[in-house]
């Protein structure tokens, strides 16, 4: 049989697990449109101006470094809500009903 501290720690670590895959699930989302906002605004301002490959290399050349800003952003978040919802043996989550609203 488990014992309730070993379920509390399995429970930690999969809500641990989900918190990184929907921190991976956004930075790619948001990468996959930046990038493809990027093509689309290149591909619409070289169409419309006649220099056909300069906008479209331009805008997602400089896509990269605007991706990983955003990147790195979303990540610090993620990492400071992990530490402040972190885990506090003598509250319940019972105790805490009520308070914030």
């Amino acid at each position: 049989m488990s014992t309730p501290e070993g379920n509390k720690n399995l429970n930690k670590q999969n809500t641990l697990n989900l918190v990184i895959a929907a921190v991976l699930g956004q930075v790619g989302c948001l990468t996959l449109l930046i990038i493809i906002a990027a093509l689309l605004g290149g591909m619409a301002l070289d169409a419309r101006m006649g220099t056909k490959p300069w906008f479209t290399i331009g805008l997602v050349v400089a896509s990269i470094p605007i991706s990983l800003v955003l990147m790195f952003f979303i990540a610090r978040k993620a990492i400071s809500k992990i530490k402040t919802e972190g885990p506090n043996p003598s509250k319940n989550e019972e105790d805490s009903f009520g308070k914030d609203s």
